[in-house]
Protein backbone atom coordinates (compact mmCIF):
# COMPACT_ATOMS: atom_id res chain seq x y z
CA UNK A 1 0.00 0.00 0.00
CA UNK A 2 1.02 3.53 -0.47
CA UNK A 3 2.09 5.45 2.28
CA UNK A 4 0.40 8.16 3.59
CA UNK A 5 3.08 10.38 5.22
CA UNK A 6 5.38 10.50 1.36
CA UNK A 7 3.33 13.15 -0.28
CA UNK A 8 6.22 13.79 -2.74
CA UNK A 9 5.69 9.77 -4.41
CA UNK A 10 6.67 10.14 -7.87
CA UNK A 11 5.00 8.02 -10.20
CA UNK A 12 5.01 6.90 -13.79
CA UNK A 13 1.66 5.60 -15.44
CA UNK A 14 1.72 3.02 -18.42
CA UNK A 15 -0.67 2.22 -20.41
CA UNK A 16 0.16 -1.47 -22.22
CA UNK A 17 -1.59 -1.03 -26.00
CA UNK A 18 -2.04 -4.81 -27.01
CA UNK A 19 -2.22 -4.32 -30.68
CA UNK A 20 -3.76 -7.67 -31.01
CA UNK A 21 -7.16 -6.67 -28.69
CA UNK A 22 -9.97 -5.19 -29.88
CA UNK A 23 -10.18 -2.29 -27.35
CA UNK A 24 -13.63 -0.31 -26.77
CA UNK A 25 -11.58 2.87 -25.45
CA UNK A 26 -9.13 4.45 -27.85
CA UNK A 27 -5.28 4.47 -25.98
CA UNK A 28 -4.53 7.97 -25.63
CA UNK A 29 -8.15 8.46 -23.96
CA UNK A 30 -7.33 5.06 -21.59
CA UNK A 31 -3.90 6.61 -20.91
CA UNK A 32 -5.44 10.16 -19.85
CA UNK A 33 -7.71 8.01 -17.83
CA UNK A 34 -5.21 6.33 -15.98
CA UNK A 35 -3.86 9.30 -15.02
CA UNK A 36 -6.42 11.39 -13.69
CA UNK A 37 -6.97 7.78 -11.63
CA UNK A 38 -3.57 8.97 -10.61
CA UNK A 39 -4.18 12.40 -9.55
CA UNK A 40 -6.78 11.02 -7.50
CA UNK A 41 -4.63 9.65 -5.21
CA UNK A 42 -3.17 11.64 -2.42
CA UNK A 43 0.09 11.79 -1.79
CA UNK A 44 1.91 11.21 -5.67
CA UNK A 45 3.39 13.44 -8.33
CA UNK A 46 2.86 11.96 -11.68
CA UNK A 47 6.03 12.96 -13.23
CA UNK A 48 5.32 11.38 -17.02
CA UNK A 49 3.05 8.62 -18.76
CA UNK A 50 3.16 6.51 -22.11
CA UNK A 51 2.31 4.19 -24.07
CA UNK A 52 4.12 1.07 -24.27
CA UNK A 53 2.82 -1.04 -27.73
CA UNK A 54 2.52 -4.78 -27.01
CA UNK A 55 1.63 -7.58 -30.17
CA UNK A 56 1.58 -9.72 -27.49
CA UNK A 57 1.91 -10.04 -23.66
CA UNK A 58 5.39 -11.70 -22.56
CA UNK A 59 3.61 -14.44 -19.47
CA UNK A 60 6.58 -13.31 -16.85
CA UNK A 61 7.09 -9.88 -17.22
CA UNK A 62 4.54 -8.42 -19.89
CA UNK A 63 6.78 -6.51 -21.86
CA UNK A 64 9.80 -7.95 -23.86
CA UNK A 65 13.34 -7.95 -22.40
CA UNK A 66 14.62 -5.10 -24.55
CA UNK A 67 11.53 -3.11 -23.80
CA UNK A 68 11.70 -4.02 -20.18
CA UNK A 69 16.02 -2.44 -20.26
CA UNK A 70 14.81 -0.03 -21.65
CA UNK A 71 11.78 1.30 -19.24
CA UNK A 72 14.38 0.18 -16.16
CA UNK A 73 16.76 2.93 -17.61
CA UNK A 74 14.10 5.74 -18.12
CA UNK A 75 12.78 5.30 -14.47
CA UNK A 76 16.22 5.56 -13.07
CA UNK A 77 17.28 8.31 -14.92
CA UNK A 78 13.76 10.18 -13.79
CA UNK A 79 13.63 8.50 -9.94
CA UNK A 80 10.60 7.26 -10.22
CA UNK A 81 9.66 5.04 -7.03
CA UNK A 82 6.04 3.83 -8.40
CA UNK A 83 4.99 2.49 -11.83
CA UNK A 84 1.53 2.32 -12.36
CA UNK A 85 0.46 0.03 -15.15
CA UNK A 86 -3.09 0.66 -16.29
CA UNK A 87 -4.37 -2.92 -16.89
CA UNK A 88 -3.95 -6.09 -15.15
CA UNK A 89 -0.69 -8.42 -13.81
CA UNK A 90 -0.21 -11.40 -12.78
CA UNK A 91 1.30 -11.77 -9.26
CA UNK A 92 4.57 -13.44 -11.22
CA UNK A 93 4.83 -10.23 -13.85
CA UNK A 94 4.59 -8.07 -10.79
CA UNK A 95 6.95 -9.11 -8.48
CA UNK A 96 9.54 -9.51 -11.53
CA UNK A 97 8.73 -6.40 -12.67
CA UNK A 98 9.36 -4.91 -9.44
CA UNK A 99 12.85 -6.63 -9.01
CA UNK A 100 14.10 -5.52 -12.28
CA UNK A 101 13.08 -1.53 -11.98
CA UNK A 102 13.55 -1.35 -8.37
CA UNK A 103 10.29 0.67 -8.10
CA UNK A 104 6.77 -0.21 -6.43
CA UNK A 105 3.94 -0.97 -8.89
CA UNK A 106 0.23 -1.03 -8.43
CA UNK A 107 -1.80 -2.49 -11.31
CA UNK A 108 -5.27 -0.86 -12.25
CA UNK A 109 -6.87 -2.91 -9.85
CA UNK A 110 -4.86 -2.33 -7.09
CA UNK A 111 -4.71 1.82 -7.71
CA UNK A 112 -8.56 1.52 -7.82
CA UNK A 113 -8.34 -0.12 -4.73
CA UNK A 114 -6.20 2.23 -3.20
CA UNK A 115 -8.76 5.33 -4.44
CA UNK A 116 -11.51 3.51 -3.08
CA UNK A 117 -9.58 2.38 0.52
CA UNK A 118 -9.15 6.20 0.65
CA UNK A 119 -12.28 7.69 -0.37
CA UNK A 120 -14.51 5.56 1.68
CA UNK A 121 -17.02 6.75 4.40
CA UNK A 122 -19.33 5.02 5.46
CA UNK A 123 -18.76 1.68 7.67
CA UNK A 124 -20.27 -0.03 4.89
CA UNK A 125 -18.12 1.18 2.40
CA UNK A 126 -14.81 0.59 4.91
CA UNK A 127 -15.88 -2.62 5.26
CA UNK A 128 -16.76 -3.45 1.70
CA UNK A 129 -13.73 -1.53 0.49
CA UNK A 130 -11.25 -3.55 3.25
CA UNK A 131 -12.94 -7.38 1.87
CA UNK A 132 -11.90 -5.87 -1.78
CA UNK A 133 -8.73 -4.93 -0.67
CA UNK A 134 -8.04 -8.53 1.22
CA UNK A 135 -9.75 -10.93 -2.10
CA UNK A 136 -6.71 -9.16 -4.16
CA UNK A 137 -4.29 -9.17 -1.58
CA UNK A 138 -4.93 -13.27 -1.45
CA UNK A 139 -3.61 -13.87 -4.54
CA UNK A 140 -1.08 -12.05 -4.51
CA UNK A 141 1.10 -13.10 -1.31
CA UNK A 142 3.80 -15.08 -3.32
CA UNK A 143 4.84 -11.04 -3.36
CA UNK A 144 5.11 -10.16 0.17
CA UNK A 145 7.50 -13.28 1.38
CA UNK A 146 10.95 -14.41 0.53
CA UNK A 147 11.13 -17.03 3.19
CA UNK A 148 8.72 -20.01 1.69
CA UNK A 149 11.06 -22.60 3.81
CA UNK A 150 8.45 -24.98 5.37
CA UNK A 151 7.84 -24.56 9.01
CA UNK A 152 8.21 -27.87 10.67
CA UNK A 153 5.22 -29.34 13.05
CA UNK A 154 5.95 -30.05 16.56
CA UNK A 155 9.46 -29.40 18.07
CA UNK A 156 10.95 -29.52 14.47
CA UNK A 157 12.86 -32.54 14.95
CA UNK A 158 10.64 -35.34 14.31
CA UNK A 159 7.25 -33.77 12.83
CA UNK A 160 6.24 -33.80 9.86
CA UNK A 161 6.44 -30.64 7.41
CA UNK A 162 4.20 -28.15 8.54
CA UNK A 163 2.41 -25.27 6.13
CA UNK A 164 4.28 -23.22 4.21
CA UNK A 165 4.24 -18.82 5.11
CA UNK A 166 2.04 -18.60 2.20
CA UNK A 167 -0.74 -20.82 3.71
CA UNK A 168 -0.32 -19.53 6.91
CA UNK A 169 -1.13 -15.97 5.28
CA UNK A 170 -3.93 -17.11 3.01
CA UNK A 171 -5.66 -18.71 6.06
CA UNK A 172 -5.08 -15.38 8.19
CA UNK A 173 -7.02 -13.59 5.26
CA UNK A 174 -9.62 -15.96 4.78
CA UNK A 175 -10.90 -15.65 8.54
CA UNK A 176 -10.29 -11.83 8.36
CA UNK A 177 -12.67 -11.99 5.44
CA UNK A 178 -15.03 -14.11 7.01
CA UNK A 179 -14.84 -11.44 10.30
CA UNK A 180 -15.79 -8.41 7.62
CA UNK A 181 -18.35 -10.27 6.29
CA UNK A 182 -20.19 -11.05 9.03
CA UNK A 183 -19.67 -7.38 10.30
CA UNK A 184 -21.24 -6.48 6.75
CA UNK A 185 -24.11 -8.71 7.23
CA UNK A 186 -25.32 -6.58 10.57
CA UNK A 187 -24.58 -2.87 8.30
CA UNK A 188 -26.43 -4.41 5.37
CA UNK A 189 -29.22 -5.57 7.82
CA UNK A 190 -29.51 -2.07 9.27
CA UNK A 191 -29.82 -0.52 5.52
CA UNK A 192 -32.34 -3.02 5.01
CA UNK A 193 -34.47 -1.82 8.00
CA UNK A 194 -34.24 1.59 6.69
CA UNK A 195 -35.25 0.52 3.43
CA UNK A 196 -37.77 -1.54 4.52
CA UNK A 197 -39.38 2.31 6.58
CA UNK A 198 -38.89 3.86 3.54
CA UNK A 199 -40.68 1.79 1.85
CA UNK A 200 -43.70 2.62 3.95
CA UNK A 201 -43.31 6.00 2.49
CA UNK A 202 -45.20 5.96 -1.03
CA UNK A 203 -41.78 7.84 -2.46
CA UNK A 204 -40.31 6.22 -5.81
CA UNK A 205 -36.63 6.22 -5.88
CA UNK A 206 -35.00 8.15 -8.68
CA UNK A 207 -31.00 6.70 -9.10
CA UNK A 208 -28.46 8.68 -10.36
CA UNK A 209 -25.68 6.39 -12.49
CA UNK A 210 -23.47 7.15 -14.99
CA UNK A 211 -19.22 6.99 -15.87
CA UNK A 212 -17.32 8.06 -12.95
CA UNK A 213 -16.88 12.15 -13.49
CA UNK A 214 -20.10 12.66 -15.80
CA UNK A 215 -21.35 15.02 -13.05
CA UNK A 216 -23.74 13.50 -11.01
CA UNK A 217 -22.77 14.75 -7.58
CA UNK A 218 -22.83 18.32 -9.51
CA UNK A 219 -26.46 17.73 -10.77
CA UNK A 220 -27.25 15.84 -6.90
CA UNK A 221 -26.17 18.93 -5.55
CA UNK A 222 -27.99 21.46 -7.42
CA UNK A 223 -31.62 20.23 -7.40
CA UNK A 224 -31.54 18.46 -3.96
CA UNK A 225 -29.37 21.39 -2.42
CA UNK A 226 -27.03 18.70 -0.75
CA UNK A 227 -23.90 19.37 -0.20
CA UNK A 228 -21.84 16.17 -1.43
CA UNK A 229 -18.52 16.25 -2.69
CA UNK A 230 -18.65 17.46 -6.16
CA UNK A 231 -14.78 18.23 -7.99
CA UNK A 232 -13.51 17.50 -11.55
CA UNK A 233 -11.82 14.25 -10.54
CA UNK A 234 -12.76 10.37 -10.64
CA UNK A 235 -14.12 8.56 -7.78
CA UNK A 236 -14.99 12.37 -6.08
CA UNK A 237 -18.28 10.00 -4.66
CA UNK A 238 -17.77 6.65 -3.30
CA UNK A 239 -20.96 6.14 -0.79
CA UNK A 240 -23.94 6.56 -1.90
CA UNK A 241 -26.46 9.68 -1.15
CA UNK A 242 -30.18 10.22 -0.45
CA UNK A 243 -31.95 13.31 -0.64
CA UNK A 244 -36.07 13.96 -0.37
CA UNK A 245 -36.77 16.20 -3.63
CA UNK A 246 -40.28 17.62 -4.39
CA UNK A 247 -41.03 17.61 -8.33
CA UNK A 248 -42.04 21.14 -9.82
CA UNK A 249 -45.39 22.80 -10.05
CA UNK A 250 -46.60 20.86 -6.65
CA UNK A 251 -45.38 17.75 -8.36
CA UNK A 252 -44.89 14.45 -6.16
CA UNK A 253 -42.08 13.67 -3.64
CA UNK A 254 -39.20 11.20 -4.56
CA UNK A 255 -36.13 10.04 -3.18
CA UNK A 256 -32.95 10.75 -5.46
CA UNK A 257 -30.14 8.87 -5.11
CA UNK A 258 -26.91 9.71 -6.09
CA UNK A 259 -24.49 6.50 -6.76
CA UNK A 260 -20.71 5.87 -6.97
CA UNK A 261 -19.10 6.58 -10.63
CA UNK A 262 -18.70 3.70 -12.99
CA UNK A 263 -15.88 3.03 -14.97
CA UNK A 264 -13.96 0.94 -17.69
CA UNK A 265 -12.94 -2.61 -16.05
CA UNK A 266 -14.45 -1.74 -12.88
CA UNK A 267 -11.98 -4.94 -11.32
CA UNK A 268 -14.76 -7.52 -10.90
CA UNK A 269 -13.78 -7.62 -6.51
CA UNK A 270 -15.16 -4.08 -6.35
CA UNK A 271 -17.90 -5.07 -8.93
CA UNK A 272 -18.72 -7.51 -5.99
CA UNK A 273 -18.16 -5.18 -3.07
CA UNK A 274 -20.28 -2.65 -4.19
CA UNK A 275 -23.02 -4.66 -5.22
CA UNK A 276 -25.03 -4.46 -1.71
CA UNK A 277 -23.92 -0.63 -2.23
CA UNK A 278 -25.43 -0.10 -5.31
CA UNK A 279 -28.73 -2.29 -4.26
CA UNK A 280 -30.29 1.48 -4.40
CA UNK A 281 -30.04 1.25 -8.23
CA UNK A 282 -31.80 -2.26 -8.37
CA UNK A 283 -34.64 -0.88 -5.86
CA UNK A 284 -35.11 2.23 -7.87
CA UNK A 285 -38.72 3.19 -10.22
CA UNK A 286 -36.31 5.31 -12.30
CA UNK A 287 -32.63 5.83 -13.48
CA UNK A 288 -30.81 8.84 -14.66
CA UNK A 289 -28.21 7.94 -16.63
CA UNK A 290 -25.77 11.44 -16.71
CA UNK A 291 -23.35 11.22 -19.70
CA UNK A 292 -20.10 13.33 -19.57
CA UNK A 293 -21.46 14.42 -23.02
CA UNK A 294 -18.73 16.55 -23.53
CA UNK A 295 -16.50 13.90 -23.47
CA UNK A 296 -14.51 12.87 -26.62
CA UNK A 297 -15.54 8.93 -25.55
CA UNK A 298 -19.19 9.57 -24.52
CA UNK A 299 -20.56 6.92 -26.21
CA UNK A 300 -17.80 4.06 -24.84
CA UNK A 301 -18.35 5.42 -21.99
CA UNK A 302 -22.28 4.80 -22.28
CA UNK A 303 -21.71 1.12 -23.21
CA UNK A 304 -19.73 0.99 -20.07
CA UNK A 305 -22.42 2.00 -17.94
CA UNK A 306 -24.47 -0.19 -19.67
CA UNK A 307 -22.28 -2.81 -19.23
CA UNK A 308 -21.65 -2.37 -15.74
CA UNK A 309 -25.58 -2.45 -15.09
CA UNK A 310 -26.40 -5.88 -16.84
CA UNK A 311 -23.94 -7.23 -14.72
CA UNK A 312 -25.69 -5.77 -11.42
CA UNK A 313 -28.94 -7.23 -13.38
CA UNK A 314 -31.09 -4.09 -13.34
CA UNK A 315 -34.51 -5.13 -14.18
CA UNK A 316 -35.56 -4.37 -17.61
CA UNK A 317 -38.82 -3.05 -16.76
CA UNK A 318 -37.39 -0.17 -14.91
CA UNK A 319 -37.32 3.02 -17.19
CA UNK A 320 -34.22 4.81 -18.09
CA UNK A 321 -33.92 8.58 -18.84
CA UNK A 322 -30.80 9.44 -20.36
CA UNK A 323 -29.29 12.96 -19.19
CA UNK A 324 -26.26 14.74 -21.43
CA UNK A 325 -24.28 16.41 -18.83
CA UNK A 326 -21.69 19.39 -19.16
CA UNK A 327 -23.27 21.57 -22.67
CA UNK A 328 -21.92 24.75 -21.23
CA UNK A 329 -18.38 23.27 -21.88
CA UNK A 330 -19.08 22.91 -25.90
CA UNK A 331 -18.59 25.24 -28.30
CA UNK A 332 -21.62 26.89 -29.61
CA UNK A 333 -21.91 25.24 -33.34
CA UNK A 334 -21.26 21.65 -31.47
CA UNK A 335 -23.63 22.43 -28.77
CA UNK A 336 -26.70 23.12 -31.12
CA UNK A 337 -25.33 20.11 -33.11
CA UNK A 338 -25.84 18.21 -30.09
CA UNK A 339 -29.26 19.51 -28.76
CA UNK A 340 -30.49 18.42 -31.97
CA UNK A 341 -29.40 14.70 -32.06
CA UNK A 342 -30.84 14.81 -28.08
CA UNK A 343 -34.06 15.61 -29.51
CA UNK A 344 -33.99 12.93 -32.12
CA UNK A 345 -32.72 10.28 -29.28
CA UNK A 346 -34.94 11.16 -26.83
CA UNK A 347 -32.49 12.50 -24.21
CA UNK A 348 -32.58 15.59 -22.19
CA UNK A 349 -29.24 17.90 -22.78
CA UNK A 350 -28.46 19.83 -19.29
CA UNK A 351 -25.30 21.71 -17.22
CA UNK A 352 -25.21 20.56 -13.82
CA UNK A 353 -23.50 23.62 -13.44
CA UNK A 354 -25.84 26.58 -14.77
CA UNK A 355 -29.33 24.35 -14.25
CA UNK A 356 -29.62 24.69 -18.18
CA UNK A 357 -32.68 22.30 -18.90
CA UNK A 358 -33.12 21.28 -15.85
CA UNK A 359 -36.88 22.35 -15.55
CA UNK A 360 -37.35 20.53 -18.75
CA UNK A 361 -35.30 16.97 -17.20
CA UNK A 362 -37.56 17.14 -13.84
CA UNK A 363 -40.53 17.00 -15.91
CA UNK A 364 -39.56 14.25 -17.45
CA UNK A 365 -38.92 12.68 -14.61
CA UNK A 366 -42.84 13.29 -13.41
CA UNK A 367 -43.81 11.67 -16.81
CA UNK A 368 -41.09 9.03 -16.21
CA UNK A 369 -42.48 7.47 -13.31
CA UNK A 370 -46.32 7.76 -14.14
CA UNK A 371 -44.88 6.04 -17.58
CA UNK A 372 -43.23 3.14 -15.69
CA UNK A 373 -46.15 2.33 -13.70
CA UNK A 374 -49.20 0.14 -15.02
CA UNK A 375 -52.68 -0.34 -13.70
CA UNK A 376 -53.80 -3.89 -12.54
CA UNK A 377 -56.41 -6.11 -11.14
CA UNK A 378 -55.26 -8.04 -7.87
CA UNK A 379 -57.44 -10.34 -5.90
CA UNK A 380 -56.29 -10.15 -2.00
CA UNK A 381 -57.25 -13.14 0.29
CA UNK A 382 -60.11 -11.61 3.03
CA UNK A 383 -57.63 -12.90 5.75
CA UNK A 384 -54.13 -11.53 3.98
CA UNK A 385 -54.41 -8.05 5.98
CA UNK A 386 -50.84 -8.10 5.73
CA UNK A 387 -50.42 -7.70 1.99
CA UNK A 388 -53.48 -5.36 1.77
CA UNK A 389 -52.00 -3.24 4.28
CA UNK A 390 -48.77 -2.89 2.41
CA UNK A 391 -50.72 -1.86 -0.92
CA UNK A 392 -52.63 0.77 0.84
CA UNK A 393 -48.98 2.09 2.86
CA UNK A 394 -47.62 2.33 -0.69
CA UNK A 395 -50.41 4.24 -1.67
CA UNK A 396 -50.91 2.06 -4.93
CA UNK A 397 -54.99 1.54 -4.21
CA UNK A 398 -57.07 3.15 -6.94
CA UNK A 399 -60.32 1.50 -5.71
CA UNK A 400 -61.39 -2.10 -3.91
CA UNK A 401 -64.23 -4.12 -3.97
CA UNK A 402 -65.64 -7.45 -2.10
CA UNK A 403 -65.43 -10.34 -4.24
CA UNK A 404 -66.17 -14.02 -3.73
CA UNK A 405 -62.71 -14.97 -2.73
CA UNK A 406 -61.42 -12.14 -1.17
CA UNK A 407 -60.76 -7.83 -2.05
CA UNK A 408 -60.92 -7.07 -5.81
CA UNK A 409 -58.17 -4.49 -5.96
CA UNK A 410 -56.91 -2.04 -8.80
CA UNK A 411 -53.41 -1.01 -8.42
CA UNK A 412 -51.41 1.58 -10.05
CA UNK A 413 -47.83 0.49 -9.20
CA UNK A 414 -44.87 0.42 -10.24
CA UNK A 415 -42.28 -3.02 -11.82
CA UNK A 416 -40.74 -2.45 -8.73
CA UNK A 417 -43.67 -2.68 -6.07
CA UNK A 418 -45.64 -5.72 -8.16
CA UNK A 419 -42.30 -7.54 -7.84
CA UNK A 420 -42.40 -6.66 -4.30
CA UNK A 421 -45.80 -7.48 -3.81
CA UNK A 422 -45.65 -10.67 -5.23
CA UNK A 423 -43.03 -12.27 -2.93
CA UNK A 424 -44.59 -10.97 0.17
Amino acid sequence: MIERDRPDTRAWVLHPDLVSEDRRHAADYALDEAVSLAHALPGLTVIGSSIVKLAKPVPATLFGSGKVQELADHFEANEVELVLIDGPLTPKQQRNLEKKWGVKILDRTGLILEIFSDRARTREGVLQVEMAALAYQRTRLVRAWTHLERQRGGLGFVGGPGETQIEADRRAIDEQLTRLRRQLEKVVKTRELHRAARARVPFPIVALVGYTNAGKSTLFNYVTGAEVLAKDMLFATLDPTMRRLRLPDNGPEVILSDTVGFISDLPTQLVAAFRATLEEVLEADLILHVRDISHPESREQKADVEDILGDLGVPEGIPVIEVWNKIDRLEPEMRDVVVRQAAIEGCHPISAVTGEGLDVLLQAVETGLGEGRSTDVITVAYDDGRRRAWLFDQGVVVSETGGEDGHVITVRWSPRQAAKFFSL
